[in-house]
């Protein structure tokens, strides 16, 4: 079903509540009026012949006779009147042409004693019974009567209400469906020009309009999205070409290596200086798949498993590690002030993949600094936790900083040092996957300094 359809039973069957609560509710007060109405008219009638009957007495009745069978207005068409001893004795009778006889039951007779009035239905008939303490004789006046006019207002009323119901119905599951339509419209057109955009043109954008609705917001949120998206292919066409370039490389020099020494006998000396050549393409072919590898890791969040990782082991395991890789490189870390929480020196991740976004930046402090040596600090405040990798090698120009991070980007100062340029985007992935930040501040005076932001485990609980 059509969300439009959807739209326009919803609102229908809560407008047809509405309507029936509130037609039901009028045509109960006005039936307990119509009631209540009657009732005292009956009472009325009752009293006004029980007053004459004790004033009058017996010659009350042929009085009563004359204006009973009267036809007035302000009476009661359909009636029936009668005036009893207390034993059940008939004092007077009226019934009117076309109606059955009057005719009280003990049980009625003996609840109208007891309890001075009382209302009941006879054959069909509204009734009231008073009784009266009149010194030597008591007796019950009891008038029954048919509310002829006021059950058809009632019933007209009820025809009307019905009649309106269903004219109400109707109007609104109208009104309703212009109203799903006008208002689903704008995201008809999103759907439209969703349906047009493809993974090979990401350009395309939704007309959001200048308004601040939510269907605005809606179209400005695909379009961010849209803009993500076309980022994040191009970037992926990038990394694919960079990739397939820097791993075609090693991959010719071998075949070309091979091809040129079987052309002709060599002597040992000549295939030894050519496996020593393949040896290095393919280590460095080796390097930098398992660098890819590694990024394709980090980008998967579900396969990766997370565990509560003390970072000062962490970083101490990647200092040593870079210092077997070269002889000349030097660390010197210090560490900022304990806090006295545990947790709040624990992160909540992968030690793995932290250890390798540490000490790639180690090694790359250590590999593009002069002296081959970086200061490494480890600091914590407010439940956050600080690594600082500061080396004096060539400062980063500041055009080139929103860059580095970019996967095979090497900047101008890099000169001849080998690299792929893979280090800084792998680091920068497992910091984020790690909820963490990384920045970099580079100049003349203070060098280049690296900054990771990891949030502590205890913000988590």
């Amino acid at each position: 079903m059509k969300i439009r359809y959807k739209i326009m039973l919803l609102f229908t069957l809560l407008v047809t509540a509405i309507i029936s609560l509130l037609t039901g509710s009028v045509y109960y007060f006005a039936k307990l009026e119509r009631k209540q109405v009657f009732e005292k008219r009956l009472r009325s009638r009752a009293v006004y012949n029980m007053q004459l009957y004790s004033l009058m007495g017996d010659s009350a009745f042929g009085f009563m006779h004359r204006i009973d069978t009267a036809s007035t207005l302000g009476t009661i068409a359909s009636r029936s009147i009668g005036i009893y001893t207390d034993e059940g004795k008939v004092l007077y009778l009226f019934d009117m042409p076309g109606h059955p006889h009057l005719s009280m039951s003990p049980e009625q007779l003996d609840a109208a004693r007891t309890k001075g009035e009382i209302h009941f239905i006879l054959d069909n008939l509204e009734a009231v019974a008073l009784h009266r303490h009149a010194g030597k004789q008591d007796f019950i006046v009891v008038v029954a009567g048919h509310d002829d006019d006021g059950l058809e207002r009632v019933e007209t009323l009820n025809k009307i209400l019905v009649i309106s119901l269903i004219l109400g119905v109707l109007l609104t599951a109208t009104i309703s469906f212009l109203f799903a339509q006008q208002l689903l419209r704008p995201i008809a057109l999103i759907i439209r020009e969703v349906k047009e955009i493809s993974s090979f043109d990401l350009s395309h954008r939704i007309r959001a309009g200048t308004g601040q609705d939510e269907m605005s917001q809606l179209a400005n949120t695909f379009n961010d999205l849209l803009g993500r998206l076309q980022e994040a292919f191009a970037i992926q066409r990038r990394f694919i070409s960079n990739a397939s370039h820097e791993l075609s490389t090693p991959l010719t020099s071998v075949s070309s290596q091979v091809e040129v020494i079987l052309q002709k006998d060599r002597s040992a000396d000549e295939y030894k200086q050519v496996l020593f050549s393949v040896r290095e393409d393919v280590t460095q072919m080796r390097l930098l798949t398992k660098s890819l590898l590694e990024i394709a890791k980090s980008g998967s969040q579900g396969g990766i498993e997370l565990n509560e990782v003390r970072v000062d082991e962490v970083l101490l395991r990647a200092m040593a590690d870079v210092k077997k890789l070269n002889s000349e490189y030097s660390v010197d870390l210090e560490f900022g002030e304990f806090p006295e929480d545990e947790k709040d020196f624990v992160v909540f991740g992968n030690s793995e993949l932290l250890y390798i976004a540490l000490k790639n930046l180690i090694e790359n402090g250590c590999k593009y600094s002069p002296d081959k040596s970086v200061s490494a600090e480890l600091t914590f405040s407010h439940h956050k936790i600080f690594v600082q990798v500061v080396n004096q090698g060539t400062v980063i120009a500041a055009e080139e900083i929103p860059q580095i991070f970019q996967p095979f980007f090497r900047g101008s100062g890099t000169g001849n040092t080998r690299g792929f340029g893979l280090g800084l985007a792998l680091a920068q992935r497992i910091i984020a996957l790690h909820k963490g930040t990384i920045y970099v501040l580079s100049d003349t005076v203070n060098g280049t300094r690296f900054t990771v932001e990891l949030p502590a485990i205890k913000i988590f609980n």
